[in-house]
Order: structure tokens, then C-alpha cells, then sequence
């Protein structure tokens, strides 16, 4: 259950920051409220994930899949360009998140 509720911390914070940058700056009402509450319900999700995984864990399957996640809908959404160096970089990032959680023994809960 712990990685379902970090699948929903992730979600709701990859929708915050989307909608952090239709905000310009706070300045427009509904996509500051959106962002609010999506990072309200990213933070409690992610404070419920420390129950069941590790915060080292939880931390960095959240930061790195959000990351990916946020470029992504920058650039499916936002116009945001993404060279080969930033490509693989998301893989790389993307390896590492696999390598944690199918060979640590630290991702065990």
C-alpha cells in the first residue's frame, strides 16, 4: 500500500509543479490554488509512504520519478525542448530508481 500512496505523492506533485508555472508566479488565481492543494496532498501522501519505506527510499523513487515525470509534461505540454543530453540523464535517473528498487535490500520494507 506504501507504493501506491507514493504513486499518488508523485502524481499530485508532478500536477502542482505543472500548474506552479500557469501560476506566473502566483499571480493567477486557480492554477496557485491547484498548485496548493496538489502539493498539500503530495506532502501528506509522501509523510504517509514513511510509515511502510524507508525516507531514503521514498525520497528518492518520489524526487527522481518527478523529475522525469515534470520534464516530461514540460515538454508534451509546455513547449519545453529536451536534447540527448537531457534525455539520458531522465534514464539515467530512471536506472537508478530500478536499481533501488529491484537490488537494494534498503528498499525492503
Amino acid at each position: 500500500m506504501g507504493y501506491g500512496i507514493l504513486d499518488i505523492a508523485i502524481i499530485a506533485e508532478v500536477i502542482g509543479t505543472s500548474f506552479m508555472k500557469q501560476s506566473e508566479g502566483f499571480t493567477k488565481l486557480i492554477p496557485s490554488l491547484i498548485t496548493g492543494v496538489a502539493y498539500l496532498i503530495a506532502f501528506y501522501c509522501l509523510s504517509l509512504t514513511l510509515k511502510t519505506i524507508p525516507t531514503g527510499v521514498a525520497y528518492a523513487i518520489w524526487s527522481g520519478t518527478g523529475i522525469v515525470l515534470i520534464a516530461t509534461v514540460a515538454w508534451a505540454f509546455q513547449g519545453q525542448k529536451l536534447d540527448m543530453p537531457a534525455i539520458l540523464g531522465m534514464a539515467l535517473i530512471i536506472s537508478g530508481v530500478l536499481v533501488m528498487n529491484v537490488f537494494s535490500k534498503s528498499a525492503a520494507h
